[in-house]
């Protein structure tokens, strides 16, 4: 298929051509960089100032492949998130028609804002590389950021009037079209900034609301995310002009109005705000009636007496990498945050034979929205219903202590805090040695792991073994040959074999069973 022009759509081209398109739109902008730099610059082009990156996030300062290891498998999920390619600098002014196609593939370009009112400089410059990580994720290109030393957020702008107009001049020396503020914005905050710096705005929680819109696969997870997003959009809906004007019926205008149209009427916000109470409620049932599946699979792990350890930790600390290396399960693994958000159970074994549960769950962040915590909650519940808690640790960060703190205060939430923990240090490959130690002295119920090399996974996995409930019940046991199914049973993952021999009456078994089973096997307890 060509167009009038005689040029062929994207449908018919190759992935050569493809490519040769986009690297055509990045060499127009790499001369128009160049044009600055010798001062040909066009009469109506502004000069942008130059733009210091060394602040940015290192929380992905690796690619995805070089995180990867043989135990995460094919990662297909992976290939499939990539599948749309994002280039930053694609140019506005089109030469082939072909490249009204891939304008979805511009990343948008951002300016970051925060405040420091409490903490240390550091904190606050780690907060912001965060929240240049969450930005990258969600798919932007940061261009700078700004942090500003201010006791309390300003109500009118957050930042205060002239940091505002600063700001301001950041965006138009960067051409940015976003502002990312690094907290929550209250609905006057963010008009009012907005109204100062003439591009849009959001905060950090919508920017981890789009990020978990974009990663949700199952049903569950879309509506958990959907109904999220609609408790947070509830009071900051706006209106401007027609949208403000009120419903009427009859003969409107006129002296003698129908019915309908008496009183002050229901403006089109009001309505609004009624269509989305009402999805709100029927996204809500909708998770309430996937609720019984899962907790039917819980009680069904619970009557067999099936120990659970629940995978806990902040986000991008390696968790799906930690559940593939022990289970080989293949979980999507990316360096990005919020990579995966729907929970994953497999079967593992300890070092001896006792089988157990292993589930991965949804990353947490500091300052995690609270819609996301209700939202998630029944996802969140496969943590405080397990036996132990692996709370893993990315020890390479500038602040680990940050993040376990983060993470205790959302297990506090959903009442996980009673459950045993193991704190798993991971990266150990790329983390200060002396940052291990120091938090090795804090968490004495600590293990080193990494998860890409697979070094400490044995001492990991022995902790597990020590740490999950296992079979209280000592039996000694004389099974008859014609009874082979019963010693079949007993070489199952819920079962530990002390001893077995055989004699002239069957197999003699020496074994440690749970109370459930113990009462099964009565018949064939050998009696002195």
């Amino acid at each position: 298929m060509t167009t009038n022009n005689g040029h062929s759509t994207g449908a018919d081209m190759g992935p050569e051509e493809i490519q040769a398109v986009i690297n055509r739109i990045l060499a127009s902008d790499e001369a128009a960089v160049a044009k600055e730099k010798d001062g040909t610059r066009r009469p109506n082009e502004t000069q942008a100032a130059p733009i210091d990156r060394t602040w940015r996030s290192r929380a992905l300062a690796l690619s995805g492949d070089d995180q990867q290891s043989a135990a995460d498998g094919d990662q297909q999920d992976l290939a499939e998130r990539r599948a749309l390619r994002r280039v930053a600098g694609l140019s506005t002014e089109l030469e082939d028609v072909t490249e009204v196609e891939y304008r979805q593939l511009r990343l948008e370009r951002v300016v970051l804002a925060g405040l420091w009112s409490e903490g240390t400089a550091q904190d606050a410059e780690n907060s912001l590389q965060e929240l240049a990580a969450l930005a990258e994720t969600a798919g932007s290109e940061v261009l700078d950021g700004m942090v500003q030393r201010r006791l309390k957020p300003d109500p009118g702008t957050f930042l205060g009037s002239g940091k505002a107009q600063e700001l301001k001049e950041v965006v138009q020396a960067t051409g940015a079209d976003t502002v990312i503020v690094d907290s929550e914005l209250s609905p006057s905050q963010r008009r009012g900034l907005e109204d100062i710096v003439k591009v849009k705005v959001i905060d950090r929680t919508a920017l981890i609301l789009d990020i978990f819109a974009q990663h949700a696969k199952s049903r569950e997870g879309k509506a958990q995310v959907e109904l999220a997003q609609l408790e947070y959009l509830l009071p900051r809906l706006r209106g401007w002009g027609e949208s403000m004007s009120r419903q009427a019926g009859g003969q409107v205008g006129s002296a003698s109005a129908g019915m309908g149209s008496r009183g002050p009427g229901e403006t089109k916000i009001e309505l609004d705000r009624r269509k989305i109470r009402t999805r709100m409620a029927k996204l809500r049932r909708e998770i309430a009636e996937m609720k019984p599946a899962r907790e039917t699979k819980r009680s069904n792990r619970r009557r067999n007496q099936v120990p659970s350890v629940a995978i806990a930790g902040y986000t991008n600390a390696g968790k799906s990498s930690l559940l593939n290396r022990l289970t080989d399960a293949g979980v999507l693994v990316e360096n990005a945050l919020f990579a995966t958000l729907d929970p994953t159970i497999r079967k593992a074994e300890t070092p001896d034979g006792i089988g157990y549960t292993l589930a991965d769950t949804v990353g947490f962040v500091r300052s995690l929205p609270t819609q996301l915590v209700e939202a998630f909650r029944s996802t969140l519940e496969e943590v405080a219903d397990a036996n132990l808690i692996l709370h893993v640790v990315d020890a390479s960060h500038p602040d680990p202590e940050g993040q376990i703190a983060a993470v205790r205060a959302v297990l506090t939430e959903v009442d996980a805090r009673k459950v045993p923990e193991i704190i798993v240090l991971n990266k150990a490959d790329a983390a200060d040695p002396f940052v291990i130690e120091r938090l090795r002295q804090r968490e004495p119920r600590s293990v080193v792991v990494s998860a890409r090399t697979g070094a400490g996974l044995t001492e990991l996995r022995q902790l597990i073994s020590t740490n999950i409930p296992r079979p209280g019940v000592k039996l000694d046991l004389i099974v008859p040959y014609a009874h082979g199914e019963i010693v079949s049973r007993l070489h199952e993952e819920d079962v530990e074999i002390l001893g077995l021999e055989h004699v002239d009456e069957g197999t003699r078994l020496e074994v440690m069973v749970r109370e459930g089973l113990a009462a099964e096997l009565e018949p064939y307890v050998r009696h002195e």
